[in-house]
């Protein structure tokens, strides 16, 4: 019984290797194949609803939450990867890039925390000063709705705050960390921890997060609705009583109705995520590589003012 079962695992172990190194030979095809046949995937953005575009719909459908698509960006990764260790500038300038990119994007989407608190006060003061049951806002186009669309709106900058200002608060080190252990370890040993974090915390949730998100999104954008268990072949054949269904439906008679806005920004969270676990794992293996004396280097930190206790998240 011990043979046996040794033998089917490393049997198993053997037909998973060949699985892998498959897809990532297939990777290469695959990625040249979209490349070269944007229409196949991309007809749809365009819309004047043809059969063609339909097609094309649901094929972008599948793929963006496919086991294709993973091993395209899993083979990318790797080939970075090994370019950077082989010329490490280019690996810093990857770091520099993602990490330029998040406090970008964190940044700009900041600002609607402030546009938040804004328009809760416009609220207050129409409500109760005022006392008018609705809203006009707008330049040359006015958005008219009724006060309480404009106060389920607020969720919405909200969740622009978190989701799109959740690496730039990584970049920045404003998350809340518990320091049992990794205090009190050597430079070298956090940087192995930072690196196997990155791999086996922020990259897998980042990846069912936006497998599970990218059909969620879809759901509720088109019927038939698509299903993460349908085969392509299926989804194509769907794609002929395909037709958008863009979720309005709001938790009250008045309220906001852009719900589908939350879905797109759940898949965008789980991408920024992605890329920056990427960045994350890159600048702990190369501050590991070069020591200490390259901890932080090239980090761009907000400041508030003179001295080290002016960065934020550093108390």
């Amino acid at each position: 019984m011990q043979d046996d079962t040794g033998i089917s695992f490393f049997g198993a172990l053997f037909n998973g290797l060949i699985w892998l190194v498959q897809n990532i030979a297939g990777a290469f095809y695959n990625f040249g194949y979209a490349v070269t046949h944007p229409q196949l995937w991309l007809d749809w953005v365009l819309w004047t609803g043809t059969t063609e575009e339909k097609q094309s719909v649901m094929r972008f459908v599948y793929y963006g939450g496919s086991v294709e698509f993973f091993f395209v960006v899993f083979t990318l990764f790797l080939i970075l990867t090994a370019i950077g260790l082989y010329r490490r500038q280019i690996m810093w300038g990857m770091v520099r890039g993602l990490e330029g990119f998040a406090n970008g994007i964190g940044r700009l989407f900041a600002w609607a925390g402030l546009i938040m608190v804004i328009q809760q006060i416009i609220i207050v003061f129409m409500q109760r000063i005022f006392a008018r049951p609705e809203m006009s806002f707008g330049l040359g186009i006015s958005l008219d709705k009724d006060i309480s669309w404009f106060a389920e709106e607020l969720k919405l900058y909200n969740a622009l705050v978190v989701c799109l200002c959740v690496t730039y608060t990584f970049v920045q080190g404003g998350h809340v960390r518990v320091d049992l252990i990794y205090s009190g370890i050597s430079f070298r040993a956090k940087r192995v921890i930072d690196m196997v974090g990155s791999l086996i915390f922020m990259m897998p949730a980042a990846v069912l997060t936006w497998m599970y998100g990218w059909f969620f999104l879809w759901r509720h954008l088109i019927v038939p609705k698509p299903s993460a268990s349908d085969s392509l072949d299926r989804l194509v054949m769907k794609a002929r009583a395909l037709r958008w269904n863009v979720e309005t439906i709001g938790f009250s008679p008045n309220g906001f109705n852009g719900y589908f806005l939350f879905k797109i920004l759940l898949v965008t969270f789980a991408g920024l995520v992605f890329l920056h676990a990427i960045a994350f794992f890159y600048r702990s293996l190369l501050e590991f590589i070069e020591g200490q004396g390259s901890e932080n280097k090239y980090l761009d930190k907000d400041s508030l003012g003179e001295g080290e206790e002016a960065y934020e998240g550093a108390h």
